[in-house]
Order: C-alpha cells, then structure tokens, then sequence
C-alpha cells in the first residue's frame, strides 16, 4: 500500500484563517495531539514573522514527539541580496528543526508586480535559497506559489521555477493553488507536465475558494504527487485550506492510500473536535466525516432502511473515523426514528403498540409548539427517559424568583432566589448575575454543588432565544436553546414557552440533568 505524506499546516496557514489566534501553549497542545493522530509533518509557524512563532519552536523541543516532524516555514532571500545575511532564512536555521518549507514566486505576473524584480532574478533567489538551507543540513520543501495560475499564464517559466528548485536541492515541491480557483482537470493536467521535467517528488498545497480543495489535493495524489498540505477542518485565509478532515479519510478509504498508522484514522473525529475546541471556533455539523451531522438520520424512511442495513444511507461505517450514527426525532420522523432511539437507550419496544404512535404524535405536537428535538440530544433523551419510566429527576423545584433593579443613572442589578428539593432535603439559596438568566444559573448551581460535584465541570458553551410567532411582539413564543459541556462531551438541551425566563429554566435544568445522567452512565 502506497503511503501519502500528510503535512500538517494548522498552527501556520491554519492560524490566518478570520477569527483564529493560536497562543504558544495552543500550538503545543495542537501539536501533540497532531503527533499522536500520525501526521508526518506539523509546520509550526514562521519564526522569522513573530516572537509567538520563534517561542513555538523553543517550547516543543521539551516534548520529544513520536511520528511527526516539526518543520519551519518562510520564504525565499530577497531580490539582489547575499543569501548568507537573509534574516528569514537565518530565523529558519536558528529554529533548530530538521525541515524547512519555503515559498516563492512561479507566476511572472507576481514576480515582475509583486517582488518587483527580474524573472531570471527570481530563479536565483529560488536555487540559491534552497541550496542555503541544504547547506544547513535540513530537509528543504519548496512551496511554489502561485503555481497553477503561473502555470496557464507562462508554462515555460513556471517550469523554470520548480526546475529551479530542484537544481538547488529541493527534497520535494510542492505545488501551490495559492488563490483556490483551479478545478481538479487543470490539475490533473499540469501536474502531469511538471512530472515531465523534475524529478524531485511533488507534493500539493489547495486553498479552498472554489470549494475545490479536498478533491483537487485527491486527484494531484491520484496523479502522483505523494504528499498532501492542508489544515484540520479546513482553517486558512480566505475560504481556508485543503481540509485533512476530508482528504484523509478520502485517500485512505476511496483510494486505499495509507495517510496514517494503522488503526489511528479513528481518532480523526475527536482530533477535528479538539483542535475546534482550541482554536475557540464552531465545528460545522454538517463537515463531512466527522461533523456530528455527518451520519445523522432524520427522514423516517431513511432510518427505517438504515435499521435493516447502513450501507441504505451511509457511504461508510461512522466508526471508521471516529464518529457515530445519530437519529434524529421531529415532525418528519416516521415511527423507526423513535423506535431507533429507544433502541439506544435500551428500552424494549415493539413497533406495533397503539402506545408508541400516539408517543411520536405527541413529540411531533412539542415540535409543532416550538421544541426543536433534533439540536437537543440532551432534552430528548430525558423526555424518553422519563416517559419509559426509567429516569428520576435529581431535584425538584419547589419555587423561584428573579428580580431585577435597575436605574436610570445607576448600575443594574439582578437576584435570584430558588428553593429546590434533592431528596428529602430543601435547599434555599440566592445569587447574583449579570442579568435574570446569568443569575438563575448562579442559583441553581450554587444549590447544587454541594450535592453534584460533578456540576462544577459542567461549563455552558452557547445560549440562544429565537421568537417563533414575531408578529405576536413581546407576547410571542420564544425558544431557548443551550450547549453545554464538561470538557469532554457537549449536549444540548431546549426550552419553550411565552415566557423567557421559563424557557430559560427549562433548558438550564435539563442541561444539567443530562450531564449528571452521563456522569453516571
């Protein structure tokens, strides 16, 4: 089995994406985790660029890593200049790894508008910095930039470029779709004739501004570069990069390439999360392979034929990457979605009770009133539970009350007070908040801990209120829904009623209810 080198670009082109900020301990923790998936190559950063990325390359020389190669990225000397006295390339030595990554112009129009110099002056500012760093004794890529558009644009120079490379010593170049508007045909094709003259082995860098990304980086390998840059979940500038989370699994499943050690694509899922976790965004559910939506059923056709085989609906076994098959209940499910749910919460059902159709008529009538169950895992599973007799609430709410003081010139205010049973005991506290649901949550909480330690890990991620009926103004249904998580897991809960504060309630009471199940389970 052929094996595809995958270089990790992340903590480097990943980290320009919008909205992205890597601190160095980040970057280490991406790293570690990057070296345990099996990646071959984390780039690290530009040490040359910022104190930040020169801190990275000090740092991860404490933690000894046991697949990947850490490599540093920059560009090549500057136009009519001693290649000896470039401070970028010095920065790349003095970084003390083994593999450097440079970038430079192979499209004329960049290097006559943007460097400003002389076509033959870019081909020995190409040669000479490689051989430089060669001379260091370092493993050199050569990103070409550019180098498709360069390509269409002056095929003969920009074969001059990556010609160039080679005679400096490249160990591979990689060819760079640095503006994403390549379809995988043009690919296909000018790969082909940069195999013709070099014989350096060729790698491939996509950026994703056509959505093109993942299946050009596939079908350049399908064409016989052997090594493939790209990011976790597709984080880059612009549109972002080539995302790993889909050439991967693509490489190894659909074409039978070995992108990983044996056994370690299941990690995949969990790897995408944590790096999403880290990096402080939004994973996108519907992220092929390894979204939470990626293998979620909701049609009730669809999961009746995916309960007599997955193959119906599903173009691999989630487990193969990592993720799971999820079913989802609303007003679309057929009577399978919920038999299938009950399934997974071991509770013994037969499709032929008169007590199961009217169970899913009356989810479907929560939907019709605002409940949105397939977003709410959590709430969903509580119901079930509670319905089927198998669950007991933790505590009990005997009374609440919010109040909120504010001022026309003055700060604002807000208490709550709550009295809740656990058990045979009362607990009556009060707490303060930035405003009614903060200090709702503060309430709860701090009556609680002292029973569920557990809720003390249990953080809440995101909030959101959504008015159903707008035309009905402030007396209109509203929907609350809240993501919590412990660090590990995330689940999310609803509430629904004319009235915030009680929708609040509900979400925030489940929401904690759930977790404290799972701690259990």
């Amino acid at each position: 089995m052929s094996t595809i080198e995958i270089y990790d670009t992340t903590l480097r082109d990943g980290a320009q994406g919008e909205g992205i900020s890597f601190s160095v301990e980040d970057k280490v923790k991406i790293a570690l985790r990057l070296d345990k998936l099996g990646v071959h190559y984390i780039e690290g950063g530009w040490p040359g660029s910022n104190p930040k990325d020169s801190d990275f390359f000090k740092r991860i020389k404490d933690f000894p890593l046991e697949k990947a190669v850490v490599s540093a990225f920059g560009s090549t000397r500057k136009p009519n200049s001693d290649v000896k006295e470039d401070v970028n390339l010095k920065a790349i030595v003095d970084a003390g790894v083994q593999v450097a990554c440079i970038f430079g112009k192979t499209w004329d129009f960049q290097v006559v508008y943007a460097l400003n110099t002389t076509l033959e002056e870019n081909l020995q500012m190409i040669k000479e910095s490689v051989a430089y760093l060669k001379s260091n004794g370092m493993q050199v890529f050569y990103d070409a930039e550019h180098f498709f558009d360069g390509c269409k644009a002056n095929t003969e120079y920009a074969l001059e470029t990556v010609k160039a490379a080679q005679a400096g010593g490249a160990d591979r170049i990689v060819l760079c779709d640095t503006n994403g508007g390549t379809m995988p045909w043009d690919i296909q094709e000018i790969v082909s004739k940069v195999k013709s003259v070099v014989t350096v082995p060729l790698g491939i860098h996509c950026h994703n501004d056509s959505e093109m990304a993942a299946a050009n980086s596939v079908i350049a390998v399908q064409s016989g570069v052997i090594q493939v840059q790209g990011t976790m979940n597709g984080y880059g500038e612009r549109c972002g990069n080539a995302n790993l989370c889909s050439v991967i699994p693509n490489l190894e499943i659909k074409c039978g390439l070995k992108c990983l050690p044996e056994g370690n694509l299941a990690q995949l899922t969990e790897v995408s999360r944590f790096v999403s976790e880290v990096a402080n965004m939004h994973l996108h559910n519907g992220q092929p392979f390894v979204g939470t939506s990626a293998f979620a059923h909701k049609g009730g056709i669809h999961v009746s034929a995916i309960m007599k085989n997955s193959k119906t609906y599903e173009h691999i076994t989630p487990e193969l990457v990592g993720n799971q098959r999820r079913v989802l209940v609303s007003d679309q499910s057929g009577l399978s979605n919920l038999l299938y749910k009950f399934k997974e919460l071991n509770v013994d059902l037969t499709q032929q009770t008169e007590e199961n159709k009217q169970l899913l008529m009356h989810i479907k009538e929560l939907e019709n009133q605002g409940y949105q169950f397939e977003g709410a895992d959590g709430s969903f599973e509580l119901l079930m539970r509670r319905i089927s007799g198998q669950y007991e609430n933790p505590f009990k709410l005997e009374s609440l009350r919010v109040i909120m003081d504010m001022k026309e010139n003055g700060p604002t205010s807000t208490e709550a007070t709550i009295k809740i049973w656990v058990g045979d005991q009362v607990k009556h506290t009060a707490a303060e908040g930035n405003g009614p649901v903060n200090a709702l949550d503060n309430a709860l909480r701090k009556s609680l801990e002292g029973f569920y330690p557990a809720i003390k890990e249990m953080q809440l991620n995101d909030y959101k209120v959504r008015v159903l009926n707008e035309k009905e103004g402030t007396d209109a249904v509203v929907r609350v829904s809240i993501e919590t998580g412990d660090g590990k897991n995330s689940w999310g809960t609803i509430g629904v009623s004319t009235n915030i504060m009680e929708a609040s309630w509900q979400a925030l009471v489940d929401s904690l209810a759930y977790g404290l199940l799972k701690q259990n389970d």
